[in-house]
């Protein structure tokens, strides 16, 4: 894994520890909330993480961006449905959403064939 990857994760890793050590419960139930709702259901996970990576290209969250493409790969999602979400990104949100397309074609680039 390369070390944008790492690092990337092991930051969203230190700062969601810090949240989550605070004792406010809302938060806790939304992080709660947000965990089980990409799991498998009526549609399966690889689905929703599409659908998240949509809506966070919509948004321009880089950092949502990121962790959805990351959590794709991991539910076997292959280059065709990369650029498929992407489009789709893209005629939802428009061109202000091409800064962010093309910083999740990089690291989709790295990490695209990583077992």
């Amino acid at each position: 894994m390369s070390e944008k990857v790492e690092k990337f994760k092991a930051e969203r890793e230190r700062l969601n520890e810090l949240i989550l050590a605070r004792e406010n419960i809302n938060i806790k139930r939304f992080f709660g909330i947000d965990t089980a709702v990409y799991k498998d259901g009526a549609l399966d996970a690889k689905t929703k993480e599409m659908l998240g990576l949509v809506a966070s290209l919509v948004l321009r969250c880089d950092d949502c961006i990121s962790y959805h493409v990351l959590q794709a790969k991991l539910c076997g999602l292959n280059d065709a449905e990369f650029d498929e979400v992407m489009s789709i990104g893209l005629v939802v949100g428009g061109s202000i959403t091409i800064p962010h397309i093309r910083r999740a074609v990089d690291l989709w680039s790295e990490i695209k064939d990583e077992k």
